[in-house]
């Protein structure tokens, strides 16, 4: 389940999530889609929410809108309803994954299903393709006990997406072909993880500290992101008892306008996509 050996990736750059607040007063850390790192090649966002005050998160993300890419949401703790206009509900709770498909249109609300108690995960947007971005919508709701989790040798993996070894991820027909591992791994341990040598791939640190051993080793801090460079795997060291989740998939290469809630390829298509979704035709 661990890489045999190839060219280790190095970090080559690395940022910090900024606090900001979203839907309707929502306190997160925005890690992609800010000034520091607009966007990383399909990434267009990846926000953590974790606060125990209800404050911070009751209020949740009433309905709005999406066109033109992918919404995944992993909870670690807590619950959240999900519902759309074409009469869609579902319920996240602890470990579980919902995989979106907005493609041509879709408006949905996302709500705690929770008074107080710790709502803690991530919100990751991925493009989609210039052929695919007017596809019809559709949800992959993977309960936790749906998603694999492989015991090595430093800790254990949950594989949401992708392959590690001979195990797959629950989600499938993404266009591009994500990654997506939650990775445990207990102090003074080393794990080398396989990485297609075509796509773009970051490290998130939700909790301890570890290193990349690359070119060039670089140190990650719990808050912190890597975007790691070219190469056909990723070596870790965990400097302490920490966890991580790795994502990667193949890059776009296509212009991206973006306003909001929509994510086409042109500003006219923007503008199209406002003009529907006044209309009433998501």
């Amino acid at each position: 389940m661990i890489s045999q050996g190839g060219e280790p990736r190095s970090v080559i750059r690395r940022f910090r999530g900024q606090a900001t607040s979203d839907g309707a007063g929502v306190s997160l850390t925005r890690v992609i889609g800010s000034a520091q790192l607009d966007h990383f090649d399909p990434f267009l966002l990846l926000d953590e929410f974790r606060s125990d005050d209800p404050n911070d998160y009751i209020a949740g993300f009433p309905d709005h809108p999406h066109r033109g890419f992918e919404t995944v949401t992993y909870m670690l703790a807590g619950r959240m309803k999900h519902e759309d206009n074409q009469g869609n509900q579902g319920l996240l709770g602890p470990g579980s994954v919902q995989w979106m498909t907005a493609g041509r249109g879709i408006v949905h609300s996302e709500i705690p299903e929770q008074e107080d108690g710790l709502m803690w995960g991530f919100q990751l947007w991925v493009n989609l393709p210039a052929s695919q971005k007017m596809t019809a919508p559709r949800y992959q709701d993977i309960p936790a006990e749906r998603i694999p989790q492989v015991t090595i040798k430093s800790g254990v993996v949950k594989v949401i997406a992708g392959m590690l070894g001979e195990v797959g991820g629950p989600v499938s027909d993404v266009p591009t072909h994500p990654l997506y591992l939650d990775v445990v791994m207990a102090a003074g341990t080393t794990a080398e993880f396989p990485l297609q040598t075509t796509h773009n791939a970051f490290i998130y640190v939700y909790s301890g500290t570890l290193t990349v051993k690359g070119a060039s080793d670089q140190s990650l801090v719990r808050g912190e992101l890597g975007c790691l460079g070219g190469g056909s795997c990723v070596a870790i060291v965990a400097n302490e008892d920490m966890s991580f989740i790795l994502v990667a998939a193949q890059p776009l290469n296509e212009p991206v306008a973006r306003h909001g809630p929509f994510v086409m390829n042109s500003r006219e298509e923007i503008q199209q996509a406002f003009a529907d979704y006044q209309a009433g035709r998501f």
